[in-house]
């Protein structure tokens, strides 16, 4: 079918969304934005409970019911999806599945997702494991499969920006701004670690935004020693004398190998007498940085997402992502800013991000190398 064209549904069949992987803010306010696009125009919304597992088990909660209106029956949205979409989290809920991995595992949710007139197609929304399961699923069931990328940590490919990244970084912002008013009280260092196992993008990110003096992330491919070193020149150089600066922050991403506390005991004894009467600290945001209401710009990268995710179902396109502002190559659609990748080039690119043979991945790096040595002054 032409992109573009908006095809009825036929009656009784339903679009399914679900909710996959770890939880982003801004996940509900795309369960709304689909609803809300789909009710418009006749059709009905399906929410699967619980990811991946809800799909297999045949947990399905109605998103939409039918009314009569003076000028007709319509279609209209549950009115706790309206109001659910400017919370964290997820009201659909998510599940790590490892199941669904086989082909085996899947058959349950293919078998679903195949009767006959039920179903016109499912929106994934989530981050690289949930993507994976999207694209899988397409190879083996009839209908349509959109996946919509929802990730803290900004590591998905084909999208400049996932659902969630912005509220993550406007957390760690307001965290850090905190814990700089207590540092600068007592003239101490603190060591803050932010999530992102496999990618350091909200460590690089939110260090520029609060103005840390030193960052670590795994891309940097240091090891412990140089880890170390990296903290201990920050410290030193911040409270040497004739700075009078009154605080150090260091931001740290999860997946660098050296444990936050660890890194902390290590840097005092290196420091020792050194610096008599700074204290260094550890502090770990962990989910903290998961959860709070989604900001203007994740509703409004999630509304955008979903509104191109059901012209996708209504087109027949399916093993596609929707990318945000993405590369070069992707199928255009009525947004701009929004643009279809196939999924497999979506995971191929999601991998070079993490593996470190990524453009994006490299241009990240070697920025903060440029800035390192702004950032402790």
């Amino acid at each position: 079918m032409a992109q573009g064209a908006d095809r009825r549904i036929e009656p009784g069949r339903s679009i399914a969304v679900l909710t996959s992987g770890g939880d982003a803010p801004g996940m509900n306010a795309a369960v709304r934005a689909i609803t809300k696009v789909a009710a418009s125009r006749g059709i009905h919304v399906v929410g699967v409970v619980g990811g991946y597992t809800g799909l297999r088990d045949g947990a399905l909660r109605a998103l939409t019911h039918d009314v009569s209106t003076p000028s007709g029956p319509a279609v209209v949205p549950d009115p706790e999806v309206d109001a659910a979409g400017s919370l964290g989290g997820t009201v659909l809920g998510s599940a790590r599945e490892p199941r669904f991995l086989t082909p085996e595992g899947r058959r349950p949710a293919v078998a679903l997702l195949s009767e006959p007139g039920r179903f016109a197609g499912l929106i994934v929304i989530g981050g690289n494991g949930s993507l994976a399961g999207a694209h899988a699923l397409a190879q083996e069931c009839a209908v349509p499969v959109v996946g919509m990328p929802a990730s803290i940590d900004n590591d998905v490919g084909c999208s400049s920006s996932a659902i969630g990244v912005d509220t993550a970084l406007n957390t760690i912002v307001d965290a850090c701004d905190k814990i700089c008013d207590t540092a600068r009280a007592h003239r101490r260092a603190f060591v803050v670690e932010v999530m992102g196992r496999d990618c350091g993008y909200l460590a690089m990110a939110g260090a520029i935004a609060v103005g840390a003096d030193a960052v670590l992330f795994r891309e940097q491919g240091r090891g412990e020693e140089a880890i170390v070193d990296a903290a201990v020149r920050a410290i030193r150089g911040a409270f040497e004398q004739g700075r009078g600066k009154q605080r150090v922050l260091i931001l740290k991403a999860e997946g660098v190998s050296v444990p936050c506390t660890r890194l902390v005991r290590l840097v005092e004894d290196r420091l020792g007498a050194e610096l008599p009467g700074v204290d260094v600290r550890a502090t770990v945001l962990g989910h903290l940085v998961r959860g709070g209401n989604p900001s203007f710009q994740d509703r409004m990268i999630a509304g955008r997402l979903g509104l191109a995710a059901v012209a996708a179902v209504l087109d027949g396109a399916t093993d596609v992502m929707l990318g945000w502002q993405g590369p070069a190559g992707g199928v255009a659609t009525g947004d701009p800013a929004v643009s279809r990748y196939p999924l497999d080039e979506v995971l191929r690119q999601s991998a070079a991000l993490v593996d470190g043979t990524s453009a994006v991945t490299r241009r990240r790096v070697l920025m903060m190398e440029q800035v390192e040595g702004v950032l402790g002054l």
